[in-house]
């Protein structure tokens, strides 16, 4: 089974929401629904995707903010991220009026992850990395056989997370890129919850931030 996979630049912040699909039963997933809904689903219909399940990474507005609206019109479950971002979530309608977003529905997803835990859909499984410091809840999913990972705003190509918002970490933030995403290879491609896609094998070799020199 083939995994998929279409970023969506979403909101006035440019945040890559992903639709991930299995292309042999054209079924799938949309992780980071922060916003712009019409353009996610008019993706979808182009494409032919039946979205069955919605991911969260984190709990920020730019990547959090629609899920609620999504999942009650499509009749899905959100899953993710871990509980420590529930304080996030809470959060998202006063955050939503501050930076101009519209109306945000609340809600609670249908399932908290842990790290070691798996997502499925379409007859695809996810692994599913605990990977705080931008958020103390941030989780990572990965597909080992597609080597695919979203990352959301753990790393970027050339940077990480940033960890001055509230309960940020950056000390947690390094130690759960070098510990929970560099094992699983250096030929992992990730999408980043901004900007271009790399690999974890580059940015070990040339992200200022973690790259392996300065752990030596």
């Amino acid at each position: 089974m083939a995994l998929k996979a279409a970023i969506l630049p979403v909101t006035p912040f440019q945040q890559n929401c992903t639709l991930m699909w299995n292309d042999e039963n054209m079924r799938g997933a949309v992780s980071d629904p922060g916003g712009d809904l019409p353009r996610i689903k008019q993706a979808a219909a182009e494409i032919g995707v039946t979205i069955e399940k919605i991911l969260l990474t984190h709990g920020h507005l730019d990547h959090a903010s629609a899920a609620g609206d999504l999942a009650k019109e499509l009749d899905v479950k959100i899953e993710g991220p871990h509980e420590d971002d529930l304080f996030l979530i809470e959060a998202l309608p006063d955050q939503a009026a501050k930076y101009g977003f519209g109306p945000v529905g609340t809600f609670r997803p249908d399932r908290w992850l842990k790290d070691g835990d798996t997502v499925e859909f379409a007859g695809l499984t996810l692994e599913v990395r605990h990977c705080p410091g931008h958020t103390p809840g941030h989780v990572v999913f990965f597909h080992e056989p597609s080597r695919l990972a979203i990352v959301g705003d753990v790393l970027f190509q050339g940077s990480v997370g940033r960890t001055d918002f509230p309960r940020g970490d950056h000390n947690a933030l390094v130690t759960s890129i070098r510990e929970r995403l560099w094992p699983l290879g250096d030929d992992v491609t990730f999408v980043p919850g901004h900007g271009p896609l790399s690999t974890f094998g580059v940015e070990r070799r040339t992200n200022p931030f973690v790259a392996d020199e300065n752990f030596a």
